[in-house]
């Protein structure tokens, strides 16, 4: 598949842009021949299309220049393909809420969306994520095991799985990620507790694995992955705190050291340190990292969910 065939899948697939709607595909100077990519999609799609570059931002949820953040308010489809993420800020959400489709694709590469994850069957995965949600939805209790040793335990009581990430976002004020396949939620805060030792990528591609204690919600200890301990750091002691559980639902996906395909992978999980606050949680502290896990059993309720990096469901 190449580069205009991916990009179709988001525009046409992902997206089901129409004839004549207003497209605002936003990139940056490192994204920009993806965007270029995806606006000569959306004109095969004879979309009313517009392509703006942006400098790249300088970490993840910095908000756009003003003069793009208000077109945002004024378009029916919005792409994002940028190095650093737009899923958390504010034009984001103004936009969403005046009505704009949105999907995100933060750190896309041009290998991801020609023969990665965007090549997978979206309307599949869909129908699974929905499956897999009507039968977790409501559970209150997490354990995580492992041959390497995670044991942790989580508490879900009041929060709510997030099940947008889909791929498929063709009604009014949607959102997802792309590429997508993922449902995730926020643990209660201060009730996460045990070892989970991360053996997929924190960051990058992990050469070992990486062996966190959890205390009272907060990894106390953690032993590797200098990169995202530096990361985390910059959040405070929130920083270090459990903030996410996701269920990799992409069978096309693989671990390739970039959080946005790697935490999507069909038979992983992955634990997330740091902000939670859009999606559920309390925690607010301006910086994320997510942990992947292979081939981890996950039971709900003391029902075993996947096995050994197996879906049951």
């Amino acid at each position: 598949m190449s580069l205009i065939d991916g990009a179709k899948i988001a525009v046409s697939t992902c997206m089901g842009v129409k004839k004549g709607e207003k497209v605002l595909i936003i990139t940056d100077i490192e994204k920009q021949k993806i965007g270029e990519a995806l606006f000569q999609a959306a004109l095969e799609a004879k979309a009313e299309a517009m392509l703006v570059t942006m400098l790249t931002r300088s970490r993840d949820g910095e908000e756009p220049p003003d003069a793009i953040a208000e077109m945002m308010k004024e378009v029916d489809v919005i792409i994002a393909p940028t190095k650093f993420s737009l899923t958390h800020t504010q034009a984001r959400r103004k936009a969403n809420r005046a009505g704009a489709r949105i999907a995100t694709m933060p750190g896309i590469t041009e290998a991801m969306i020609s023969h990665g994850a965007m090549s997978a069957d979206f309307s599949k995965i869909e129908k699974k994520i929905k499956r897999v949600y009507r039968k977790i939805k409501g559970r209150k209790k997490v354990k995580i095991i492992t041959e390497l040793g995670t044991d942790l335990e989580m508490s879900l009581k009041g929060r709510n799985w997030i099940t947008e990430d889909t791929g498929i976002c063709h009604k009014k004020g949607e959102f997802t990620n792309l590429p997508a396949g993922e449902i995730f939620i926020a643990p209660v805060e201060g009730m996460t507790r045990g070892k989970v030792v991360i053996d997929g990528s924190f960051l990058e591609i992990l050469s070992e694995p990486v062996k966190v204690t959890v205390k009272d919600g907060y990894a106390t200890r953690i032993i590797g992955a200098k990169n995202a301990v530096k990361l985390l750091n910059k959040g405070g002691r929130e920083g270090r705190h459990i903030s996410k559980l996701g269920i990799g639902m992409n069978p096309n996906a693989k671990i390739i050291g970039n959080v946005l395909e790697d935490g999507k992978a069909l038979g992983t999980i992955h634990v997330g340190f740091g902000d939670n606050f859009t999606f559920g949680g309390k925690i607010r502290c301006g910086v994320q990292a997510h942990g992947i896990i292979k081939k981890p059993t996950l039971l709900l309720d003391g029902e075993v969910i996947i096995e050994k990096g197996e879906m049951k469901v």
